[in-house]
């Protein structure tokens, strides 16, 4: 199946009240894992490539291609999406190289300026036929901010989302980005009168930090698009460790790198299950 919009696997998530895995690319690696998790789940999947992974790359267009290449070829419903964007000319960059969607992320603004910032990405990402996500009470964990006591006003992310015209809105409800651990609190109330309040699907950032049950009731709450990265990366990383300490003479990457892809494929699909509430 070909490389679809964001709307096509969101929307109908949205409107049957299940939850559309978000993972993170970092390496080719990943991308080709999470397609694999996808077809195995049966299940659309939403490919994310970050602000911080092109800085990691030194450039978007490479890993972009990459990713882009391994969605079309894809037997799934798959999106490829530029997560967490604080770069306006980054924006416009995905925008031409054919991405599915795009969060540009003004949450650290103050809120006239992430109102007028996020609004002209609408404006020019929409022209594209872009479908655009923002943030609005910012969740913790990037570069070392833990947040946990913020929260989203359901009356002010109302208004955010009438005044600039997004999408989709990530929303603070007790998570947080980069945890290690799956213990995180969830505001499971305030996410049901996020719901209602707001008039576009909900997403939930730093969700690795979040239990699978704890996972599922968010969605069943009203989120719907579920962002997981950190807690794939711990699968690939302990896979690629446990081959190396069983195999110490190897030094064909490809052989651990394969332990690790095939980690976060079982993972994805996995996690995939869990929020269509098939586990």
């Amino acid at each position: 199946m070909p490389l679809v919009g964001t709307a096509e696997i969101v929307h109908p998530a949205w409107a049957a009240r299940t939850g559309v895995g978000a993972f993170n690319v970092i390496h080719l690696e990943h991308a080709e894992a999470l397609v694999a998790g996808a077809t195995a789940a049966r299940s659309p999947v939403i490919l994310q490539i970050s602000e911080n992974c092109v800085r990691y790359h030194g450039t978007l267009e490479p890993i972009a291609l990459a990713t882009l290449a391994v969605a079309r070829a894809a037997e799934v419903p798959v999106a490829v999406h530029l997560d967490h964007a604080e770069s306006v000319d980054l924006v416009h960059e995905a925008v031409a190289l054919g991405f599915s969607s795009v969060m540009y992320d003004g949450s650290t603004l103050d809120y006239p300026e992430n109102v007028a910032q996020t609004k002209a990405v609408v404006e020019h990402c929409h022209a594209a036929g872009v479908w655009v996500e923002a943030e609005l009470g910012e969740v913790g964990g990037k570069d070392g901010v833990h947040a946990p006591g913020v929260r989203t006003d359901p009356d002010e992310a109302a208004a955010f989302v009438a005044s600039t015209g997004v999408d989709a809105l990530a929303v603070a409800v007790g998570s947080s980005h980069a945890m290690l651990t799956r213990d995180a609190t969830l505001d499971h109330a305030l996410i049901a009168k996020l719901r209602a309040a707001v008039s576009v699907p909900l997403v939930l950032h730093g969700s690795s930090g979040v239990a699978d049950a704890d996972l599922f009731e968010a969605v069943r709450q009203g989120m719907t698009k579920i962002n997981i990265a950190t807690q794939l990366s711990k699968v690939f990383t302990a896979a690629i460790r446990y081959y190396l300490t069983a195999n110490p003479d190897t030094v064909d990457s490809r052989k651990y790198m394969k332990a690790g892809r095939e980690a976060v494929a079982t993972e994805s699909a996995r996690l995939l299950r869990v929020l269509g509430g098939a586990e």
